[in-house]
């Protein structure tokens, strides 16, 4: 029996994302997956975006309704084809590529249903012009689409130490209320699910404090009133968690080989670190979802369009990293 299908969202259409996808198929290490790549895309843009960039793949088109997968190898470029209508090869970004986003979305999330896959894998796209503020981030956007009925969390993964944060994409000001002693038992605990289910492996946390040195000089305290309460409910539950540390201090080199996961308690505190540790050797999960939902951990990077400069690295991490998944 064939292996499931890797459903690929492109993205933004201008975006360093083809660049991306043709570096990482000149790879052996992903032309030797099993698993047909599935490249949900805007065909005549890809084709000119190839050209310009001086690649040349075969393309093979698919169809939702006869999704003939045993013809797909990863020596060629499978494409399901979804109209764009673009007058420039390389452009800058703007709302007038929501609708042809929003329809790989789509086509994206009826392929999972219809194949059974356990991952999809979307490029870049930009939050400002294409979500508005409607959804923090791409991780609310799908979990919307699909009626989610658990809460999402937010891996950016590395196999020798990943980060989480406890609120995503949102405004400093928003995260204080956002932090709740539920929200973090959940999504410790999810997290600790993934790793056991697909890594085979128990997991070491750490947890940040929010308050800097974990010290507030209000009377009200979240480290004493949100997180070690949470933290001595995980520690009933088996979970592997000490803290809250300081997050200035617990990214130092001595620290990094005591834990698996650092959760930290809003965005920027803990993916700062880990990109300037690992560059782009990382992926983003979203866990939570009937299926694992995967990016590429860089964003669309308009500035090296059409440059031919950008690194494929991550797109293939999470590639290969993708294949594993059962």
């Amino acid at each position: 029996m064939r292996d499931k299908p890797l459903i690929l969202i492109a993205g933004e259409p201008y975006s360093i994302f083809f660049e991306i996808f043709f570096k990482s198929l000149k790879k052996k290490s992903i032309t030797r997956i099993t698993n047909p790549i599935i490249l949900i895309a805007s065909k005549s843009l890809l084709i000119k975006q190839m050209k310009a960039l001086k690649y040349n793949f075969k393309i093979k088109e698919f169809y939702l309704n006869n999704l003939n997968f045993y013809k797909a190898n990863n020596k060629q470029i499978n494409v399901i084809n979804v109209n764009f209508k673009h007058k420039k090869t390389f452009d800058k970004i703007s709302s007038k590529s929501n609708t042809y986003i929003q329809n790989c979305c789509k086509i994206g999330i009826i392929l999972m249903k219809k194949t059974s896959s356990k991952v999809l894998i979307n490029g870049p796209i930009s939050k400002g012009s294409f979500l508005k503020g409607k959804y923090p981030g791409m991780t609310e956007y799908f979990a919307s689409k699909i009626d989610n009925k658990k809460p999402e969390v937010m891996l950016i993964y590395n196999r020798r130490l990943s980060v989480s944060p406890i609120t995503t994409h949102f405004p400093l000001k928003k995260i204080f209320n956002k932090i709740t002693v539920k929200k973090i038992v959940t999504n410790v605990s999810t997290i600790n699910s993934f790793y056991v289910k697909h890594l085979n492996k128990t997991p070491r946390f750490a947890i940040t404090g929010l308050n800097p040195h974990c010290e507030s000089s209000d009377k009200y305290s979240e480290e004493k009133n949100k997180i070690i309460p949470a933290i001595k409910l995980l520690k009933k539950k088996k979970i592997n968690i000490t803290g809250p540390y300081p997050p200035d201090t617990i990214f130092l080199k001595n620290n990094l080989n005591k834990y698996d996961v650092i959760v930290g308690m809003y965005h920027d505190q803990v993916l700062t670190p880990i990109k300037t540790i690992f560059g782009f050797d990382a992926i983003n999960i979203t866990l939570g979802l009937p299926f694992l939902r995967i990016t590429p951990d860089h964003g669309p990077n308009t500035d090296m369009l059409g440059k031919d400069k950008s690194s494929p690295e991550s797109l293939i991490k999470t590639l290969e990293f993708a294949k594993k998944i059962k």
